[in-house]
């Protein structure tokens, strides 16, 4: 069977590695914050080319605390992509926020810029674009109509650890960008984890006083705060899988670049790259004309693939009570519908590779 991911390769590779950073961690009891999260912090933002990071508890925190630390709260809008994971819109609320969702581009999937204007308001604070699949939006566009309009702009980069906008590093293009390291993500920690960026060493302080209970120094809180510090575990197996990073990305790329060159079948429908970028290819979706069947289909010849994301956030019941309804965001409801993530991880064998392209291709 070939797997949709596959997280044992990796650790079966590197796990001599790993083992000794948790050692490490252990022997000097740094489990919350510590020196292992301030090493991680310092490495990733060099990373990002940023100028400095914040460890934080997971990637929904960091989007919440960015949110919080640029002043949207209750009774604000925060204007998202409609095809995200559900996460992104839950900063929003629970900041206080209203999440005001938009449509994607028919051929990028990203946010559509075109439709970001048309759902400002007078009540809207902040954009949240997402760099989708591991593709980054047109972040140009959507600054430009940030910058117009006086608005907050948050890089939701959870699924793009060093994707490449017109040759920079996502994450230090907006007021902040926020990461997710969850175990799936390209850069994975062996738990929860996540970290927010940003050129303003100033938003950055101000994040690690907020996750830290609003303490300026201990004891001393300055502000209502929370506990959402990184744990010294997951920082060690961070800075551990750092290194390895650009190659994983490499291989990630590579097998990209194979099912765009060899994927045939005009019933399966693939993303459009942009210009400029560089996707770091987190995810290869693509659109099928009867979903179930293909993912029967692929099943059968033992081949597993995964579904993000069948419900746009939108039409999630949890957001009944904004009163959308389908057809509101035509583009996001059609990808919901007819998605498909094709197996996608670093070590995935030459040979599995292929066998994909094959039953895509006969499908």
């Amino acid at each position: 069977m070939i797997s949709f991911m596959n997280l044992s390769r990796q650790y079966e590779q590197h796990k001599d590695e790993f083992l000794a950073a948790i050692q490490a961690v252990c022997e000097k009891t740094a489990f919350s914050a510590g020196p292992f999260v301030k090493q991680f912090e310092e490495e990733f933002a060099e990373y990002t080319k940023t100028k400095a990071a914040a460890g934080v508890n997971n990637g929904t925190t960091a989007l919440q605390l960015a949110l919080t630390a640029l002043g949207v709260s209750t009774g604000d809008e925060v204007i998202i992509p409609a095809n995200t994971f559900i996460a992104t819109a839950w900063a929003a609320v629970y900041v206080g926020a209203t999440p005001v969702f938009v449509d994607c581009t028919p051929d990028t999937w990203n946010i559509d810029p075109k439709q970001i204007e048309k759902a400002i308001t007078s009540k809207t604070k902040a954009i949240t674009g997402v760099h989708l699949y591991g593709q980054p939006f047109d972040v140009d566009a959507v600054k430009e109509i940030a910058k117009k309009h006086n608005l907050c702009l948050i890089e939701d980069c959870a699924q793009a650890h060093g994707a490449v906008y017109k040759g920079q590093v996502i994450g230090g293009l907006s007021d902040m960008g926020c990461f997710s390291f969850y175990p799936g993500k390209n850069l994975g920690a062996y738990g929860e984890a996540g970290a927010v960026v940003s050129q303003s060493e100033e938003y950055i302080e101000h994040i690690q006083r907020l996750k830290n209970h609003g303490q300026s120094q201990q004891y001393h809180h300055d502000e209502v705060g929370f506990n959402m510090r990184m744990e010294g575990i997951q920082a060690a197996i961070l800075s551990c899988k750092l290194k390895y990073i650009a190659e994983w990305t490499k291989r990630r790329q590579a097998i990209a670049e194979e099912y765009f060159k060899d994927i045939k079948n005009s019933k399966v429908k693939m993303t459009k790259l942009m210009e400029n970028v560089e996707s770091v290819h987190h995810l290869f979706v693509v659109k099928v004309d009867n979903r179930e069947k293909f993912l029967s289909f692929m099943k059968d010849k033992d081949i597993l693939c995964g579904q993000h994301y069948p419900i746009p956030c939108h039409l999630q019941k949890a957001f009944a009570h904004l009163g959308y309804k389908k057809g509101d965001l035509p583009n996001a409801e059609d990808l919901a519908a007819h998605c498909v993530s094709l197996p996608m991880f670093p070590e995935l064998k030459d040979e599995e590779l292929a066998a994909v392209i094959k039953a895509v291709n006969e499908y």
